[in-house]
């Protein structure tokens, strides 16, 4: 069993100056995330208004096909025009970890 996982930092616009409409950013990201079949969440910057920490998690049976989906994850985030990709951590484990 592999496991992987992403952590988007995001520079949300300037009308995102309350929670409401911060709010209006991440959740319609967090819900597209969800077609990939992963666990996502905001899991950072919820203080700030501008700004946004979007987690993301996955597993599968082998290497490859988590790097797939956390791919496939980052170019969909990158790809959303009213958001900015700030970076992108990754992590990766497998059997091999403890």
């Amino acid at each position: 069993m592999f496991t992987g996982c992403v952590e988007f930092d995001l520079l949300l616009p300037d009308d995102s100056r309350s929670l409401k409409a911060k709010r209006s950013y991440v959740r319609p990201i967090v819900a597209a995330l969800r077609r990939f079949d992963v666990a996502v969440a905001e899991v950072g910057h919820q203080e700030l208004h501008g700004r946004s920490t979007i987690g993301i998690a996955a597993v599968a049976g082998d290497n490859l096909h988590v790097q797939e989906i956390l791919d496939a994850c980052e170019k969909h985030v990158a790809a959303r025009p009213e958001v900015e990709l700030l970076g992108a951590r990754r992590r990766l484990f497998g059997p091999e970890d403890e």
